[in-house]
């Protein structure tokens, strides 16, 4: 007989092992981590063990190409990074589009997917994809964890990389042989917080120096204002005496009541205000990497002086010379800057001022249209007087809609939350990352803006916004076809062309109410107004609404006009 020993009572307890995915699970919510989105695995896998934790919420998409867009919607609309559970094969191939435009973005998304059997890969794996080789140029970290004790460093690495470098995507797979084990639990480590830094004095007062002597100074505010804390973007902008210009992920860096904003640069910029950009001797740049569409249709951002404020060394070199760098949080060096001139303001030129007042004057008849001038401008215009400033505004970026970028058409404000698609543009976007706004921000009406094709695309995403209560408006701007590719053959007569004609069987009000949703089609000024309010009610109530509306491809915004498109 052998007698079994007690262990001591000061004896270290044994550490406490759970299943792969319950600590991953567990990881991402000690990280900060509150939603992952995805489509339930043949095998149990994190969503499930996602449910059991209390700190996160799991939303489950029927489509991962929605169920990414999704999770860019979200990582916009809340701030926060967002996860999104894939696996191996058609599933992580099918959400590539929408991880395009989540990287174009510059969001913190991570993906966790899974991979099969290492001993299968290379010998006819069933559903095997090199996952990493083929997201390596989209992704800023990839890993692979093929050992248990791995698992919690890599899935806390990827969401501090999420949230800091960049923000940016990241990807972690995981091993069939890592799931099907336990993994020692580990203590909980505290939310991640993104590392913020201060550019160094001396080149904070070379650039505070160079704005005090410009004559024409302009701020151009982007995409990394959005992690940024810029409440004193007004300040700063009424010491230099100069207007603040939005690129469309920026937009929400200012006020855009404020009498220094002048709505978005570049190919959504709204005439007269080309000649304040054309004239401008600097610009100081905060959180853009003035890609290719905030670049149109001016020219100073060639040869005006440069000081540019960002977090990532990467941005300095990306678009024309930079004189001034100041590499650090965006948030805290308008503060330093702002502390700077305020200290020793500079003298703004008058006229200068006098330019912009006279400019914001002239953006304002654009700002009205009669319902059978210009539908899209009636809608808008429509949408802002039913629900107001309060509301996430989500974009796509068809010819049509792309009147949702023209200050002051639509004229938001510091409540406001706006989610847009990156340089990718992909078609569809809106609806996928409509879902995740309205997850991310419950409090608000969600207001959708696409067109009749890009609603086609991603129309199972209406049955996602009915199985999850989320009272979306989704306006479609029905020009029965493809808007950009007709109008771009129109600019050359000369065929052969493909038809750009696409008339739908079934309208976009009755595809609404298949999937248990509220639709109607607007045709005139009465009818616009009910069905808005209509469209609010239900909103309220956690039912989705489609408004059709009917366009024709004259009502084209001014943006493109300008550029010769």
């Amino acid at each position: 007989m052998t007698a079994v020993t007690p262990a001591p009572d000061d004896a270290p307890a044994a550490p406490a092992l759970r299943g792969c995915w319950d600590t991953v699970a567990r990881t991402l919510a000690d990280a900060g981590v509150r939603m992952v989105l995805g489509l339930p695995s043949d095998d149990p896998g994190l969503l499930d063990a996602a449910t059991a934790v209390p700190e996160l919420r799991v939303g489950v998409i029927g489509d991962q190409r929605i169920a990414a867009c999704a999770a860019a919607g979200y990582a916009t609309a809340a701030r926060q990074p967002v996860v999104l559970a894939l696996n191996s094969g058609p599933s992580f191939a099918n959400a590539m589009a929408g991880l395009l435009e989540a990287s174009s973005l510059s969001l913190p998304v991570v993906v966790i997917t899974t991979r099969v059997p290492a001993e299968d890969i290379g010998r006819g794996a069933f559903q095997y994809l090199d996952q990493r080789r083929m997201v390596e140029s989209l992704a800023g970290w990839t890993h692979l964890v093929d050992t248990p004790d791995q698992l919690v460093w890599a899935v806390r690495r990827a969401v501090e990389l999420a949230v800091s470098d960049g923000p940016c995507l990241t990807v972690l797979e995981i091993a069939d042989d890592v799931t099907a084990r336990d993994v020692e639990q580990a203590p909980a480590a505290g939310p991640v917080r993104r590392p913020r830094s201060v550019p160094p004095s001396a080149e904070l007062d070379a650039a505070a120096a160079a704005l005090r002597a410009a004559r024409r100074p302009v701020v151009i505010a982007g995409g990394g204002t959005r992690w940024a804390d810029t409440g004193r973007l007004g300040t700063l902008a009424d010491l230099l005496g100069g207007p603040v210009f939005t690129t469309a992920s920026g937009r929400g860096a200012l006020d855009e009541h404020h009498r220094r904003a002048h709505g978005l640069v570049g190919l959504y910029t709204t005439p007269p205000a080309h000649d304040l950009l054309d004239d401008a001797d600097t610009l100081l740049v905060l959180g853009s990497r003035m890609e290719e569409t905030a670049r149109m249709g001016w020219r100073s951002w060639r040869d005006a002086q440069v000081i540019r404020a960002d977090a990532r060394p990467a941005a300095f070199s990306e678009a024309g010379p930079v004189a001034q760098p100041l590499l650090g949080d965006v948030g805290l060096t308008i503060d330093a800057l702002t502390d700077r001139l305020a200290a020793d303001p500079p003298r703004p030129d008058p006229d200068w001022t006098a330019r912009q007042e006279h400019v914001r004057a002239a953006q304002l008849q654009h700002t009205t249209a009669d319902f059978a001038d210009s539908p899209v401008r009636a809608v808008l215009r429509a949408a802002q007087r039913e629900l107001g400033t309060r509301i996430t505004l989500v974009q796509e970026n068809g010819l049509h809609d792309i009147w949702t970028y023209h200050f002051p058409l639509l004229r938001l404000g510091p409540d406001t939350t706006v989610v847009c698609p990156g340089e990718q543009t992909m078609m569809g976007f809106g609806l996928g990352a409509a879902v995740g706004a309205a997850l991310a921000r419950p409090d608000r009406p969600t207001l959708l803006v696409t067109g009749d094709s890009a609603f086609r695309m991603s129309v199972g995403a209406l049955d996602v916004l009915r199985r999850l209560d989320l009272g979306v408006i989704t306006v479609v701007l029905d020009n029965q076809g493809f808007g950009w590719p007709r109008r771009l053959r129109a600019a050359d007569p000369t065929g052969p062309h493909v038809s750009t004609t696409w008339e739908a069987a079934a309208p976009a009000e009755h595809t609404a109410e298949v999937f248990g949703g509220w639709g109607t089609v607007v045709h005139d000024a009465t009818a616009l107004d009910e069905a808005m309010g209509r469209a609010a009610e239900h909103a309220l109530k956690g039912r989705f609404s489609v408004l059709r509306v009917p366009v024709p491809d004259t009502d084209v915004p001014l943006g493109i006009r300008a550029a010769g498109y």
